[in-house]
């Protein structure tokens, strides 16, 4: 089926796409901190201020992430998924998103049109994607997987903790989690018969 082709199929950067809006961001030293039991009432709180701002925009907006599974230690970050019609018509979303205090950092055009906006304080990464968009549907699998599957969970956790001693930037970090995160997503995928 091709829906699942393009769910289930790791991509990996265009190397030929620049797709930092305002450059590459500064160096930041990754931490992981204990599950905090706060995250999902901080996670409402800032979806509440998203859905106010956009309205009917805002088709569908999901925490996602570490954040997002009871119990994973993770960078002290919420990541949320927002659903637009259409993230290359970034006037609809991003000025009323801007006057909440976001910013838009990434445009991924090769990547189903993802965008994201951070958030400084409590720090948060926004990402934007179109309806039915395979990434989105990835995320919510994973998260959805790990909160049912305790031992790929400890996995995750050992593999984000394993990931920390090399140094560099978020990006680095997330390239030495990555053979992980995919053996799970293969895990998932194969669990839900679409491999």
């Amino acid at each position: 089926m091709r829906a699942y082709e393009e769910i289930t199929r790791h991509r990996d950067p265009d190397p030929s796409e620049n797709p930092w809006v305002v450059g590459p961001p500064a160096h930041e030293t990754v931490t992981i901190v204990p599950y905090d039991p706060q995250w999902p009432r901080r996670y409402q709180t800032l979806a509440a201020q998203i859905r106010a701002a956009l309205g009917d925009v805002a088709l569908g907006v999901e925490h996602v992430g570490s954040t997002s599974i009871e119990g994973l230690a993770a960078k002290d970050v919420i990541d949320i998924d927002l659903t637009v019609a259409d993230p290359r018509q970034e006037d609809r979303y991003v000025p009323a998103l801007e006057r909440l205090g976001y910013v838009l950092v990434i445009r991924e055009p090769s990547f189903h049109e993802h965008r994201c906006l951070r958030f400084p304080d409590p720090p948060v990464n926004l990402h934007v994607f179109g309806p039915d968009s395979p990434e989105a549907i990835r995320h919510r699998m994973f998260r959805d997987w790990l909160r049912a599957h305790p031992d790929d969970r400890a996995l995750y956790e050992e593999a984000k903790r394993s990931a920390i001693p090399g140094g560099g930037n978020v990006m680095d970090y997330n390239a030495r989690k990555q053979r992980i995160i995919r053996d799970i997503y293969d895990r998932l995928f194969r669990a839900a018969g679409m491999l």
